[in-house]
């Protein structure tokens, strides 16, 4: 518990076309994330925001990869300060805003980690391309950029590409999934473990096999936590609610077990819409969440 934590906001909505998510950070700051991280008895640096153009400052672009100009300037600047965290031997806490932050904490982490696995939570899989998205929007298309698909702009960010090998990306609690990204899913062998496969295999048997492919080497493990992996009733304040996801359990399973693998390099949580949200509910569990995986047991 002597490592230091650094938080680094990303209010970032330009990803997506529902508003709100850009100030999901503040929100589960407000939940009290660095208090409670400091009672686990981790030193909490807050790094506070990145600088995120607004969608109203800026005008969106190719319908094919809406605000692509300005996500990668953020993603630049991330990339540059998750790296500099790593180095620096903090523990990259990322908070979005939309899943296209991803881009950047996640290039900046294959700088010093060239061989991290990624476990990706999240009831999608956002492994579009700007040739498969039927909305434009670049938060589906992140995990497909980091593996080397799709535009030259998202997968060269930092100059080299690709950030992550497929065979060592899990996609753990889809429920919604395009069907050209289907079929790019199929083609790069990615690891998914779909809401059918929890229910058929248990979630305690999924985890165990995803960490096994994710921290397969033990190079490390960077967990990538959307909030609509959770289904709706416990985490509401999100932007793409999809029913049947996981249950309040089965999420804080999902975070000790990989705590208890102790692979855990870095950590994004993103997507908490308090628009959307009842009394910051999904930001307070975002912050439970975030306790779980960095070490916080019942008993």
């Amino acid at each position: 518990m002597n490592m230091r934590i650094r938080v680094i906001g990303v209010p970032m909505d330009l990803g997506a076309d529902r508003r709100g998510v850009d100030i999901g950070a503040s929100a589960i700051r407000y939940a009290g994330l660095n208090d409670r991280l400091r009672q686990l008895g981790y030193t909490v640096l807050d790094a506070g925001n990145l600088v995120v153009p607004q969608p109203e400052s800026h005008p969106s672009g190719t319908p094919h990869l809406k605000y692509l100009e300005p996500i990668v300037q953020v993603s630049e600047k991330l990339a540059d300060s998750v790296t500099e965290a790593l180095q620096e031997h903090d523990f990259p806490l990322v908070l979005g805003g939309d899943h296209s932050i991803a881009l950047g904490s996640i290039s900046g982490i294959a700088r010093v980690h060239p061989d991290i696995g990624v476990l990706w939570i999240d009831a999608h899989a956002d492994f579009n391309t700007d040739k498969t998205s039927p909305s434009g929007n670049i938060h589906g298309m992140i995990l497909a950029a980091l593996a080397g698909l799709g535009d030259s702009h998202l997968t060269n960010l930092g100059g080299w590409t690709p950030k992550l090998k497929a065979e060592k990306i899990v996609i753990v609690g889809v429920r919604d999934l395009d069907s050209g990204e289907q079929d790019l899913l199929r083609a790069n062998a990615i690891h998914v473990f779909t809401m059918t496969a929890i229910d058929q295999l248990g979630f305690s048997e999924v985890m165990r096999q995803a960490l096994a492919i994710a921290g397969e080497g033990k190079k490390g493990i960077h967990l990538s936590l959307d909030m609509d992996a959770i289904d709706p009733r416990d985490a509401p304040g999100v932007g793409t609610p999809v029913r049947g996801g996981l249950s309040y359990r089965e999420a804080h399973l999902a975070m000790e077990t990989v705590a208890d693998s102790q692979q855990l390099v870095s950590m994004d949580v993103v997507e908490v819409n308090p628009i959307l949200d009842s009394e910051n509910a999904t930001a307070l569990l975002a912050v439970e969440l975030v306790l779980s995986a960095l070490g916080k047991k019942i008993l």
